[in-house]
């Protein structure tokens, strides 16, 4: 997967947008972040919790793996892009939004359904 294409799965979050902090892209909801990119066109970010997280990398290890240090302990999940299906990231990309997301979006995106 290219870093476009992950930056697109990103932006097709209800909301989303993207900004940049320490000099890499960051893709947000609120104001707040659930992913970025890395500088290396090589990894992206997504925040999911830390039951989430043990989930991805069960079931897709060569996709994801944990962030080093306490942001991964955290949740914060390392994508793999060379290896990331499309699928799959779109699934991780939801769950990092919505545990980021204000909770009268998610309402609201719950009742449009």
């Amino acid at each position: 997967m290219s870093p476009d294409a992950f930056r697109a799965i990103a932006l097709s979050m209800p909301e989303s947008e993207e900004r940049a902090h320490g000099g890499h892209p960051d893709f947000r909801v609120g104001g707040k972040v659930f992913a970025s990119l890395w500088n290396d066109d090589a990894h992206g970010m997504v925040k999911l919790t830390p039951e989430q997280q043990d989930e991805y990398i069960d079931t897709h290890p060569e996709m994801f793996e944990p962030v080093n240090g306490t942001w991964g302990l955290r949740g914060c999940t390392k994508v793999i892009l060379a290896d990331a299906k499309a699928k799959v990231l779109r699934r991780a990309m939801r769950d990092a939004w919505r545990n980021t997301a204000p909770k009268r979006l998610i309402k609201m995106r719950e009742t449009e359904r």
